[in-house]
């Protein structure tokens, strides 16, 4: 069991849902980006950190816009790692990238950089499970677990293989499309998390288009947790840490409302 599955399973145990929320690195700028972090890892169950990059095939515009902000700001794949790494935090963090950096600094390089930096997981939303194994097996040599993205178009026997693989959480796609802002939790998410149910008895979160604690309520009903990342972002840009931590806060009494009413 990796130390993000065990973190976890400990908490929903424990009759919590969970809160994974995501923050692109060096956002607002390098030196607000700790404060930022903090703020995320206080509420959250576990962190994403972003790396940014230049062509976010599942991101939407304003996750883009932040990557893109990051770029020219200087923050590449080394220096977004590095900038995320709290070894002592209690709160698991992942690094959630497309694969090209990877590719580009090579596999076992990468793992590395992640496990010395204190990071617990990865998720690559381009990578198909087919091409995965690879990485799959550098990630498992270094106690990182991985997280696969499972959407809502996906037969039953591509869930299967998909979540056979997970060693963290399963990322439950709510909808089709890029990562935003949605008014209404859309309808396929209860239909992707009872297909992850019916192949896995690990955790699954919601993500893609959770944008409020009414939403996140809604999408736990059935799922173990959500996933947060465009709202957060976005809070982050335009009124800053604070704001965040007061919004996760949110999320989070009305994931517990949920969990004490299960």
């Amino acid at each position: 069991m990796t130390a993000l599955l065990e973190h976890l399973e400990s908490r929903r145990a424990e009759g919590h849902k969970l809160l994974v929320p995501y923050l692109m690195a060096g956002l607002p700028d390098a030196s607000s980006f700790p404060g930022a972090l903090d703020a995320l890892l206080a509420q959250g169950d576990a962190v994403e950190v972003g790396i940014p990059y230049s062509d976010p095939l599942m991101d939407g515009p304003v996750i883009a816009a932040a990557g893109e902000r990051a770029l020219r700001a200087g923050v590449g794949p080394l220096r977004a790692v590095a900038m995320g790494a709290e070894p002592d935090s209690e709160v698991p963090r992942l690094v959630m990238t497309y694969y090209n950096p990877i590719h580009h600094l090579g596999e076992d390089r990468f793992c590395d950089l992640l496990s010395r930096s204190g990071y617990s997981g990865l998720i690559v939303p381009d990578l198909p499970v087919e091409e995965s194994e690879n990485l799959r097996s550098c990630a498992a040599d270094r106690g990182l677990a991985w997280v696969p993205l499972v959407a809502p178009t996906s037969s039953a026997r591509r869930v299967e293989a998909i979540v056979a693989t997970a060693t963290g959480f399963v990322y439950a796609v709510s909808t089709l499309g890029v990562t935003g802002h949605r008014d209404q939790l859309s309808e396929r998410a209860g239909r992707v998390v009872a297909a992850c149910r019916e192949a896995t008895d690990l955790p699954v979160c919601v993500g893609i288009g959770v944008s409020t604690p009414e939403q996140a309520r809604a999408a736990t009903a059935a799922a173990d947790g959500v996933v947060i990342g465009s709202a957060v972002v976005q809070l982050i840009l335009e009124r800053g840490a604070e704001a965040a931590g007061s919004f996760l806060s949110s999320v989070r009494s009305a994931l517990d409302g949920v969990a004490s009413s299960s």
